[in-house]
This record gives structure tokens, sequence and C-alpha cells, in this order.
């Protein structure tokens, strides 16, 4: 009997803590977009079905899901997050998207892709560009099945992407008007939802974080 209830105590001393590293505590003055439980707060495009939540992971588990975008609306913001690709896996992060269209073209798509086993990738194509507008200026993924962490920052005309601590975009949208937005026009947005690419296999995201810059 004395022996159950310290081990009664010990697991009611650990597990808050267990719970704290399954969900993730946000950084100071950041938001959770993710409740680690469930989609509460998140919309898909396509099927629901194949999006889901699982131990503070948020996963598609494959293609057919459209984007899973936020209920809510976001202008000037950093963006936290991390995903985990399987080998081929390819998915993105919607930026200032509306609720319709292609999020790569009506609104942003920064590129999530495994940069090595896809072949003949164009430079717009890898990890943390800016979809078909601003290309990544170094490949930074870690191996297939390790945790990426990415931060994002968009403020104003101004967006940063960064990748395991590297910068891979830092962008005046401006300087790319000219030649983008005819078919980008979602360069010229200054809010919109905030999402994840249903693609081809599972990708998971965990840890989404949020602070607003206004």
């Amino acid at each position: 009997m004395r022996r159950f209830a310290i081990s009664l105590v010990v697991g009611l001393l650990f597990a808050p803590v267990l719970a704290d590293a399954v969900a993730g505590d946000a950084p100071e003055g950041f938001t959770p977009l993710f409740n680690g439980k469930d989609l509460s707060g998140w919309k898909a495009t396509g099927k629901m079905d194949v999006w889901g939540a699982d131990k503070g992971v948020l996963y598609v588990s494959g293609g057919g899901g459209g984007w899973l975008l936020t209920e809510q609306e976001y202008g000037d913001y950093e963006l936290r997050l991390e995903y985990k690709l399987p080998e081929k896996g390819n998915s993105g992060v919607a930026l200032r998207t509306p609720s319709k269209g292609d999020p790569a073209y009506v609104g942003m798509e920064i590129q999530l892709i495994d940069d090595v086993n896809w072949k003949g990738l164009q430079t717009w194509q890898h990890t943390g560009s800016i979809y078909n507008v601003v290309p990544a200026k170094t490949i930074k993924n870690k191996e297939i099945g390790e945790w990426n962490a990415m931060r994002i920052v968009a403020k104003g005309r101004h967006i940063r992407v960064e990748n395991n601590g590297a910068v891979l975009v830092d962008a005046n949208l401006d300087d790319y008007v000219k030649e983008h937005a005819k078919r980008h026009p979602g360069i010229l947005r200054d809010k919109g939802y905030i999402g994840f690419q249903s693609y081809n296999l599972r990708v998971e995201f965990r840890n989404i974080h949020i602070k607003d810059l206004k």
C-alpha cells in the first residue's frame, strides 16, 4: 500500500509537467494558435477529416484537405511554429490569405518541402521561400523526421522568414510588386488568415504561437 501511495504522489507531481511538455508553453508576449488538443479556432477549405490533433501535434494526414485556416484574420505579427516533414513531404504556411482561392497567389505561401529528395526544384520552391515570389537564401531543413523551428515576421511591407536560426527571406514586398503583383495579388494585402497546406503526405506542426506587432 505504501509503495502504491508513493507512486501515486510522484505521478501527480509530474502530471502537470508532462502536460506542459506536450502542449508547449507560449513564449512571453505570444498567444497559442493551437490548443494542443483539437482544431478549435481552425477551419479547412477541403476535407476536414484529413486534419487532426493529437498530444500537442496538429497534423495533416495527406492530400485532399485544402488549407487549414485560422478563424481569425491577422495583419502584423510574429509567428513561431515547429514542423516535421516525411521524405518527399510538401506543405506550406499561408500568410494574409482570404478564405477563398489559393493562398500561394491570393495570399502568400511560405514553402515547406523536403529540399533534398524533391529533384529539380526552382529556387523559389525551397523551404522558407515566399512561393514563386522570393527565393530562400539558403536551405536549412534538419534531417527527415526531426522537428524544425520556423519564425515568420510580417510587419507592414516587410516579411522575414527564419528556419532553424538561419535567415531565409528578408524582403520588402514593394520590391516585388512590379514583377509579381498581377499573378500574386496577395503580396498587396495587409491582413488575412494564417494556415497550413494539405498536399501529399503526413506533415506535423506544434508550438504554434503568435504575437501581435501593431
